[in-house]
């Protein structure tokens, strides 16, 4: 069996999420079909690539040298793709452009922005844009310095970098305070805005990460003169239930949709803050148009204020502090 660049990918993207089983629900493939198709690599090569346990897969010492090998091939043979589709693209091709997304409540209009935006810029008669989602930063920039992916739009508390390593440049879109989920009947619910101490006996509830959100919850907690009695990770759906209910308040984008049962409230003193970066490879500038990209970040988040009253309205209130 010759080694082929699917191959690669399947490799990268072991080593990414240090799981077969996550790697081939990531690829599309069986868990079986995966495996055995890492055995016919490991024949292919004279050894094995990963270390296989109870702990997940780790990559052996040949495993490294071939991983060094793929991020250097994958980013190439993306580039010869891209390449090649603009070349032909007068004959009237479809372009595509695989964008990563981690905890951001505007992935999915940043997607229809460039389903607009990116046809005539790459000279393209019609985008195809796939999207995958995850809950780590990391992952995602190991994705897209391989050249899994073509753009990611990431959000992180605060201050907080996405990783640079791998050739990546990353841009800030935005920098929104994070608001309080309450459930319709909730004391606060009719309220414009509330103290993170208020809330002291409440049950916390925010998205999965592998940041440093909690911490600066918890830093935010201390300096409003508390300890949070509880904080627990759930997504989206699962959150909102939650709080329905009246059993937890969750930490949210203020752009989040409203959902019915439920409102989001402003904390006092916007405590705790959540950036929006978007990201492509250095060497992708040649072959992607960037600033159309970021233009339809931007123009995302853009629509999302609008589409969220309470949010608009505090921003109106606060323009320094959206500045």
């Amino acid at each position: 069996m010759d080694l082929e660049v699917r191959h690669l990918r399947m490799i990268v993207t072991v080593a990414e999420t240090g799981s077969v089983t996550k790697a081939a629900a990531s690829l599309g493939l069986a868990q079986p079909a995966l495996t055995a198709q890492l055995n016919r690599i490991d024949r292919t090569l004279g050894g094995c690539v990963f270390t296989r346990d109870r702990q997940g897969a780790r990559p052996t010492e040949l495993g490294e040298l071939v991983l060094r090998h793929a991020r250097v091939v994958l980013p190439a043979m993306s580039a010869l793709v891209d390449d090649a589709r603009r070349l032909t693209s007068e004959h009237g091709t479809v372009g595509r452009v695989h964008v990563g997304t981690v905890s951001s409540a505007i992935g999915g209009l940043f997607a229809s922005r460039l389903h607009t935006a990116l046809p005539g810029a790459l000279g393209v008669d019609d985008l195809l844009v796939t999207t995958a989602t995850s809950w780590s930063v990391e992952e995602t920039a190991d994705r897209l310095a391989s050249g899994t992916l073509d753009v990611a739009l990431v959000g992180m508390c605060g201050d907080a970098s996405p990783p640079a390593a791998g050739g990546l440049v990353w841009t800030a879109v935005s920098t929104d305070p994070v608001f309080v989920l309450v459930d319709e009947y909730h004391p606060v619910a009719g309220r414009d805005a509330v103290g993170l101490g208020e809330l002291a006996d409440a049950l916390w509830l925010t998205a999965p990460g592998s940041g440093c959100f909690e911490r600066c919850f918890v830093g935010a907690c201390a300096r409003a003169g508390f300890t949070p009695r509880a904080m627990g990770e759930s997504d989206r759906m699962s959150c909102i239930d939650q709080v329905r209910g009246g059993h937890a308040v969750a930490l949210v984008q203020p752009v989040l949709l409203d959902a019915p049962g439920v409102r989001t409230v402003a904390l006092e003193g916007a405590p705790l803050r959540w950036t929006h970066h978007v990201g492509w490879r250095r060497d992708a500038v040649d072959r992607l148009p960037v600033d159309a990209v970021l233009r339809a970040a931007t123009g995302a988040h853009r629509d999302a204020v609008q589409r969220s009253p309470r949010y608009r309205r505090w921003r109106a209130e606060h323009p320094v502090e959206t500045a």
